[in-house]
Parts: structure tokens; C-alpha cells; sequence
């Protein structure tokens, strides 16, 4: 969700960094918003922004603890979290997308590979002298990226910066990978150790209510199957004229370029080695993506549904129009074990759908 909080919420923060008496007005703000969109906050979200004003509060002082908010999707985290960025009233802040940040780390640590400190060279570079720092969307997958985190969480704090999370999972949900999932508990214990954690509860989800459409994406998107003739022609698909891309020094195919359209098989972006800093290059390049050849995700490998979900995420935060051809209708599409498929499901699902006797909206 784009950071769309106006100005008086800044002018706001500066009052609340300043003196406690003024820290019902965030929550104030909040609940007109809310019901500006036509519905109350939840008890978890009161709890939560609560915290937001005691932390803006103690800012000057250098002593906030870090908040780290979790629950399901729809529940409202990243708008939650956009009002505090916007309420922070300093210029050395932060809002990543963490898909994003560790990708770009990963290339930073390469590059300054022969440093002693290359960890410490990237986020120099990355960060400068940030001192509040907000990751929408934390999740890990990869026991490499585990490993990496625990050193990254330390620099961060050894720096003095104030982190705030979102995340679909509570920390001890955090790569649930039995085979790695205890590698993981030093970075769930600093996690705890270092961070308020804070569930984002509630029975609405924030995504549904009509209000809110405008300021969703995917909402000019498409998911139709089974991608027939007429389908295609009403969403003018360019014809196939496969072109090889070079993609971060490694060949991708394309099915087919048109100016800032792309149209690419599903096979080919995640069922081959493909990664998270190669869609960030591509949405990059293009804004319009068409995704050809989506069956059934529980009949992929793991490795493919992970990509599917990183690549939804990607093209979500980076906020590209999306349609999506299938061979059978969405909800049959997305089946398969990842927890974060829940999150997939749910921005898909904000996609116009047509059928085999339906229009395209």
C-alpha cells in the first residue's frame, strides 16, 4: 500500500517526539482514517499504535525499542507502518521492501567482498546515516539468508537504528523449514530479545472493504483461462516472438517484447534458477507483465511455488500491471503447502477474473 499519508501527520510526529500529553492524536488520526474507509480499528491495531506513539515519543532520546507487527493478510500492517513512517520527524528514515534490501545486500556483500568488514561497507552504502529503518513484508526462506540475518539484525542494532517489521509470520514462525528451522533461533531470540513483538489482529480484512480498493494494486490486472483466442485478443497479448534476455549475466527467455510490455511462460521465471534481484531488474525494465501458463502450483516443485510467491510479491511492491493466463480458475491454481501462498492468494485474488463464458472487466 503507497504511502499516502499527508503532511499534518509529520507535523504531528514532531509533537509527539516532543512531549507524551499528545499521543492520543496518532490514535486519533488512525481511527478517522478508519472510519473514513468504513470500518473501526481492531483491538490489535489500537494496541499497536499505542506503541508507535510511545516509541515516536522516546525518538530524541535514542532509547525506542524496536517493534516487530505480525498477522495475517489484510489486517492493515502496511498501512499501519506507512503512518509511522510518515509520522517519524526526521529526513535520515528508511521504508524498504525487504525482498528488495536483501537482494541489494546480497549484491552489496559481493562487490565488497574483499573488504574486511563487507557487511559493514554495504549497509554503509545501503543505509548511510539512517537511523530509522521500516521493512514491509519480512519473511526468510533460504537458510543462507538465515544465517546472513543474524549478523545483519546485529549490525543493525550495534548502529543504533530503530527498526520496524511487518510480517505475515510471529518470529517463532520464521522459517518453518524443520531441517533448518533451529540453525534459525538466534535470530528468533534477538528478534524477541531486541524488538516488541505485536500481533496485528482482527476479523476485518483490511483489503476487502470497497473503500480501500483505490488504493490497492494489481486492481488493473487480469486472471482469465483458459487463455483462449478471444481472451487473448481482448487483452491485445502481443504475438510470440521469443526473445533470450540477459538478466544479471544469466540468459531468460521472453516470449514476447513490446515497448514496456513483456510477456513471459510461468515455466520459464520459476521453474528455472531464477531469483528475487532478477525480477526486481525486470519490473525495472517493464510495467506491464503477462504471465503465460499457469496450472496448478501444488503440482510444482517447492522451489517453483517459492519463486511464484517472491515474484508476486515483487510485482506487487513494485506495483507493475499484472494478468495472469491460467489453464483453470485462480482458486484452482493455487494450491501447495507454503504458508505464504495465503499472501499470493490474496493479491492475485484483486485481479479482474474471466472465464470461458466471461467478460474481460
Amino acid at each position: 500500500m503507497s504511502a499516502w499519508i499527508p503532511s499534518p501527520l509529520r507535523q504531528l510526529g514532531q509533537r509527539l517526539s516532543g512531549a507524551s500529553p499528545h499521543q492520543s492524536e496518532l490514535l486519533d488520526w488512525f481511527e478517522d482514517k478508519a472510519q473514513g474507509r468504513g470500518y473501526q480499528l481492531s483491538d490489535g491495531q489500537r494496541r499497536v499504535i499505542h506503541s508507535m506513539a510511545e516509541q515516536l515519543a522516546v525518538l530524541p532520546s535514542g532509547q525506542p525499542r524496536s517493534l516487530y507487527l505480525h498477522g495475517s493478510v489484510g489486517r492493515g500492517k502496511s498501512w499501519l507502518l506507512d503512518g509511522f513512517f510518515q509520522a517519524v520527524p526526521i529526513e535520515a528514515k528508511q521504508r524498504l521492501h525487504f525482498h528488495d534490501f536483501f537482494a541489494r545486500l546480497h549484491q552489496g556483500m559481493h562487490r565488497h567482498r574483499l573488504q574486511d568488514d563487507a557487511l559493514g561497507a554495504t549497509l554503509n552504502e545501503l543505509l548511510g546515516d539512517c537511523q530509522v529503518l521500516c521493512f514491509d513484508e519480512f519473511h526468510v526462506h533460504d537458510i543462507g539468508d538465515a544465517m546472513l540475518l543474524t549478523r545483519l539484525f546485529n549490525a543493525l542494532f550495534e548502529r543504533g537504528i530503530f527498526l520496524l517489521l511487518t510480517s505475515n509470520y510471529a518470529p517463532e514462525g520464521l522459517l518453518p523449514n524443520p531441517l533448518y528451522h533451529e540453525r534459525f533461533l538466534p535470530v528468533i531470540r534477538l528478534i524477541n530479545g531486541r524488538m516488541q513483538v505485536l500481533e496485528v489482529g482482527g476479523d476485518t480484512d483490511f483489503r476487502s472493504l470497497p473503500a480501500n480498493r483505490e488504493h490497492q494494486r494489481f486492481t488493473q490486472g487480469h486472471y482469465v483461462w483458459p487463455g483462449d483466442a478471444q481472451q487473448r485478443q481482448a487483452l491485445k497479448v502481443p504475438e510470440q516472438q521469443p526473445v533470450i534476455l540477459e538478466v544479471n549475466k544469466r540468459p531468460l527467455r521472453a516470449l514476447a517484447i513490446e515497448g514496456r510490455r513483456v510477456v513471459f511462460a510461468f515455466d520459464d521465471l520459476c521453474e528455472k534458477a531464477t531469483a528475487v534481484i532478477d525480477y526486481l531488474v525486470l519490473a525495472g525494465q517493464y510495467d506491464e507483465w503477462i504471465i503465460e501458463g499457469l496450472d496448478d502450483l501444488s503440482e510444482c516443485t517447492l522451489a517453483a511455488q517459492q519463486r511464484f510467491v517472491n515474484l508476486v510479491d515483487v510485482l506487487y511492491d513494485q506495483d507493475r500491471q499484472v494478468t495472469v493466463i491460467g489453464r483453470r480458475p485462480l482458486e484452482e491454481s493455487l494450491g501447495g503447502p507454503l504458508a505464504d501462498l495465503m499472501r499470493t492468494r490474496s493479491r492475485l485474488g484483486q485481479l479482474h477474473q474471466a472465464g470461458p463464458e466471461g467478460l474481460i472487466g
